[in-house]
């Protein structure tokens, strides 16, 4: 199965200058757990990654105005990332590898085009597959490079 028949397409975005508090309410309006920040708006070009653990560990838990700080200081540089053409067993395989519950789909100029969520894969594959990606995504010891 590829990607495509699976990710959740054309996810919301943030842009680095956005706040934290902006991200919040978007996550909270879409029922979403991490928003990939693009350049801007129109190129939708990939940059990072904000998730709500960044959001809570990173300035509520520090007692930061979400008001005034933008997510360009809390975001995850650099994501792991797939493509909409791959099969889904090669993203699952990154997502338990790098510890990553929502991974960003982009296009062949990094642009963000769907995500793919522990969700996504609960509905349309395997019970035993989903099982042993869940089970290693939230193994303990690793450090999480992205959502």
């Amino acid at each position: 199965m590829k990607i495509r028949e699976v990710m959740s397409p054309n996810p919301v975005c943030c842009v680095p200058s956005d706040s934290a508090q902006r991200a919040a309410r978007m996550m909270c309006d879409h029922n979403v757990g991490s928003i990939p920040i693009v350049l801007d708006q129109e190129s939708r070009k990939l940059v990072g990654v904000i998730t709500d653990r960044d959001l809570c560990c990173s300035v509520v838990a520090d007692g930061l105005d979400p008001k005034s700080v933008t997510v360009e200081k809390f975001m995850t540089l650099n994501p792991v990332t797939c493509r909409e053409g791959e099969n889904v067993e090669n993203c699952e395989r990154l997502m338990q590898e790098h510890q990553i519950r929502r991974m960003p789909i982009v296009d062949g100029e990094e642009r963000v085009i769907g995500i793919l969520a522990q969700a996504d894969l609960a509905l349309k594959e395997e019970p035993e597959r989903v099982s042993k990606t869940v089970a290693e995504i939230s193994k303990s010891g690793k450090p999480s490079s992205a959502a």
